[in-house]
């Protein structure tokens, strides 16, 4: 072997030994970092200031609930599920949530949300009208059955000369009906559920 390719040998192993000691390193560093995020225990309480200056423990409170999250509840295991509240893997009344779909069912569905519980259907024209068009909106409001448990709302267009669509007034009723729809079908479905 010549000589330059001793040298460039020679230069080769120097920055190896170099970046192999950086490298060395860098995976200490993280290893640290990774065993200080210890895995919490769930019992553990946390001390806060109560009155007086004194420590109060309580529990953390967990982002997905109570009970925290589990692979029942991700992927079911057969139990049913529970009747007021909504279920597993739903943010609203589950009750709520299925009679306002079944409601607006006849028409097409732009964004379906369940853990906001926002229903938004596309605009939708009836057959027997072509020249209007209706849009709506639901908004399931917690997760509880209650009357106050939905909100709807009610958009209208007609199509004008100039083949535009121009937004139209909507009676102020419509939207507290199609509420009393939700709210109808949600007891049919509930009432189904506990027999």
């Amino acid at each position: 072997m010549s000589k330059d390719g001793d040298k460039r040998l020679g230069r080769a192993d120097a920055n190896c030994r170099r970046w192999g000691g950086r490298t060395v390193s860098l995976l200490a560093l993280a290893t640290l970092a990774l065993a200080g995020c210890q895995y919490a225990d769930p019992d553990t309480t946390y001390p806060t200031r109560g009155p007086g200056g004194k420590p109060t423990y309580e529990q953390p409170e967990s982002v997905f609930g109570p009970q925290g999250l589990s692979s029942a509840a991700l992927f079911g295991n057969g139990e049913a599920l529970p009747q007021e509240g909504g279920g597993a893997g739903i943010g609203v009344n589950s009750f709520l949530w299925r009679a306002s779909l079944d409601t607006v069912s006849f028409m097409p569905l732009a964004t379906a949300d369940p853990f906001g519980g926002v229903i938004i259907t596309d605009w939708y024209a009836p057959p027997e009208t072509p020249s209007e068009r209706f849009k709506v909106n639901v908004f399931i409001l917690g997760r509880d059955l209650r009357a106050d448990g939905v909100r709807a709302r009610v958009f209208r267009q007609l199509l004008t000369g100039d083949n535009q669509w121009r937004d139209a007034e909507v009676d102020e009723n419509t939207g507290i009906e199609l509420e009393n729809a939700i709210l109808t079908r949600a007891r049919q479905l509930r009432i189904a559920g506990l027999q």
